[in-house]
């Protein structure tokens, strides 16, 4: 039997996943987590095979559920169901050790097949995704990057540095940083271009 914990902040999308992937006779849905941060606590207390995760979920993306736990050597596999095609998602993801990464238009069987190859050490990556996605490098450091997500949600320079201990002046070099590198005239429109790349 395969244990599956799925982490999807859409209720309805979370409750079709696990009923789906319940009517398989060696797939079981034994967690699900409406956000990443979640996830990896559940996943640390359980005994699973597969983590099923979205990217975009409040408090603890996708991606960042895969890097932590990448980073406590958790030996669950990862598995990406999305609906965003863009590229710097899928680097990102591969960077952080996912090992399937399907759009949510994929249908039932091909979920469930792809959860049983990843599960015998298969890396299954949507066709459509892989030509585009090693057009562009992330011109991103983890830091700009969670610098600018919290610009991007309309937080001030003095919100961000409280939120990640940093000091004014600092947050400002970043946000500068970034915004030369992406060739932004400011925050806003920095953040914009890294969102719709799939950088942020």
């Amino acid at each position: 039997m395969i244990r599956i914990l799925i982490a999807e902040d859409q209720s309805m999308v979370l409750g079709a996943l696990s009923a789906l992937l319940d009517l398989e006779d060696d797939l079981e849905v034994i967690a699900t987590a409406e956000n990443g941060e979640i996830a990896f606590k559940k996943a640390q207390q359980l005994d699973i095979d597969i983590v099923l995760t979205d990217i975009e979920m409040p408090h603890m993306t996708g991606i960042e559920l895969a890097q932590a736990l990448q980073q406590a050597k958790h030996p669950a596999k990862v598995m990406i169901l999305t609906t965003f095609t863009r590229s710097g998602y899928l680097r990102r993801a591969m960077d952080a050790g996912v090992k399937g990464y399907l759009l949510k238009d994929a249908s039932s069987d091909s979920l469930a097949q792809a959860v049983r190859q990843i599960n015998q050490g298969k890396v299954i990556v949507a066709p459509e995704l892989i030509t585009q996605a090693w057009g562009e490098v992330d011109p991103l450091t983890d830091k700009e990057r969670k610098i600018l997500r919290l610009a991007f949600e309309g937080k001030s320079t003095e919100q961000i540095s409280k939120a990640i201990f940093l000091s004014t002046g600092t947050v400002r070099n970043y946000l500068s940083e970034a915004s030369s590198k992406l060739g932004a005239t400011n925050r806003i429109e920095a953040a914009r271009i890294a969102k719709q790349n799939g950088w942020l």
